[in-house]
């Protein structure tokens, strides 16, 4: 627990995402349905991923780190997302249910990082 577990992509263009992702490392996308927005699970041959629209626009070069988010995941969402907001971060994307795969939510760090959190559960909607 408490490791890497799955990674994300946020693109202005998913279409041509896909392409240049497929094409560069082999990845497979597989269109998600029932979530919040439009999303693409990535199957590779390490972890695993995801590819959604960006939210928001598109930073600027020098601005930091582009949009490539790391989702932890941890045995209690509710549990960690306390822990996290006592320790000072912040909810950038409240709690949700991927339909049976996973309990995911985002955070802002201290330094204005997003980041998120997943606890596995089939059950999850």
């Amino acid at each position: 627990m408490n490791s890497i577990g799955y990674f994300e992509i946020q693109s202005s263009d998913l279409e041509r995402e896909i392409q240049f992702y497929t094409t560069l490392f082999g990845w497979k996308f597989i269109r998600q349905d029932g979530g919040p927005v439009e999303y693409y699970r990535i199957e590779t041959e390490g972890i695993s991923g995801g590819l959604l629209k960006r939210p928001a626009q598109i930073p600027g070069l020098e601005m930091g780190t582009n949009a490539f988010v790391n989702s932890i995941q941890v045995e209690s969402f509710d549990a960690t997302a306390e822990l996290i907001q006592q320790n000072g971060g912040r909810i950038a994307f409240p709690k949700f249910g991927i339909p049976g795969r996973c309990w995911q939510g985002y955070f802002i760090d201290l330094d204005n990082n997003t980041f998120g959190i997943f606890e596995a559960d089939e059950n999850a909607r």
